[in-house]
């Protein structure tokens, strides 16, 4: 009799620490973390002139994943974009296209022979999806602009000589002449005595001329030819952005701004604080540590009661 109940107490704790076992490794194990894919970077981005869109280009090898390209909205330069499309396309081996390529130099001559000196006749041109090629110079879209004007102050000088006055007056002298259509004042006078008891004066005049001049010349010219690249296996795609205005923030008035410190108990928004007695959740991996010292702590406790019934038995 006594040989059973201690089979029977044995069969009971085998079971339960199985049971309790399967049930903590059941709680401790975590579900696995989906991988997340390899972010991707544009090869080139271009924006409207308006700013209302932007593209941005991923070329892919086919061991990328697209899932890396990033799709979240994004403010820029008061506008606040969206993605609209995600585009996919086919790359041949060898790309290539025509382009023309419009180039600005500044100049301090007009002259057309000093402006050609500053145009090479091909150029290396890189576009911005990456294509490159020597581009030709087209001569009759060669163009010279003015840049912008100056202006500049002289002093004019002219002298008048008045013979046979009677005496030393200055009445007798103009007080202002003409001179190349400018406007001179008197300055000062000099007397000289004739033989004849008359004098001669010698009037100084002065003034100032503004004149304006050229400050330089901006020159534009295109450059046409044919760019191209060789895609090792690419995949292009083109993520779409549209873009919407971002309006000013309204002004808020003195006296109405919340304290960031205060947080209202009721709001489910407000951050929980994981120190805080209160809170009502574990996280995962605390519950994930205790479990198993629970378990322990039970096994130890049902064997010792077995051991003390069969000892009790006896």
């Amino acid at each position: 009799m006594k040989r059973k109940t201690i089979t029977h107490a044995a069969r009971l704790l085998c079971v339960l620490a199985l049971a309790m076992t399967m049930t903590t490794a059941a709680f401790a194990a975590d579900p696995p973390e989906p991988a997340q894919p390899s972010p991707c970077y544009p090869t080139a981005v271009t924006r409207s002139e308006d700013g209302g869109e932007i593209r941005k280009m991923y070329d892919l090898g086919p061991e990328d994943d697209p899932a890396g390209i990033p799709r979240s909205d994004f403010e820029q330069e008061g506008y606040h974009y969206t993605l609209t499309d995600l585009l996919k396309q086919e790359l041949p081996a060898n790309e290539s296209r025509q382009h023309t390529e419009t180039v600005s130099v500044p100049s301090q001559s007009k002259d057309m022979g000093a402006v050609l000196a500053l145009l090479p006749q091909t150029k290396e041109f890189i576009t911005e999806d990456g294509l490159s090629g020597v581009l030709t110079l087209k001569l009759d879209t060669v163009n010279v602009e003015v840049a912008g004007y100056g202006s500049s102050t002289k002093t004019l000088t002219a002298s008048r000589t008045y013979p046979g006055l009677a005496d030393q007056d200055t009445q007798y002298i103009p007080k202002s002449i003409t001179d190349n259509g400018h406007s001179l004042t008197l300055q000062t006078v000099n007397w000289q005595t004739e033989g004849d008891g008359h004098f001669t004066a010698v009037a100084s005049y002065s003034g100032s001329a503004t004149s304006s001049y050229v400050k330089g010349y901006t020159v534009t010219a295109d450059y046409a030819g044919t760019v191209s690249r060789i895609n090792l296996n690419k995949i292009r795609y083109v993520a779409i952005f549209e873009g919407t205005a971002l309006e000013p923030a309204p002004t808020e008035e003195p006296g109405n701004t919340p304290d960031p410190g205060l947080t209202d108990p009721a709001d489910p928004t407000a951050p929980v604080d994981p120190a805080d007695p209160t809170c009502q959740d574990a996280p995962t991996g605390e519950k994930n540590s205790v479990l198993p010292v629970v378990a322990v702590v039970v096994v130890l406790l049902l064997g010792g009661g077995v051991f003390y019934f069969i000892k009790r038995r006896r």
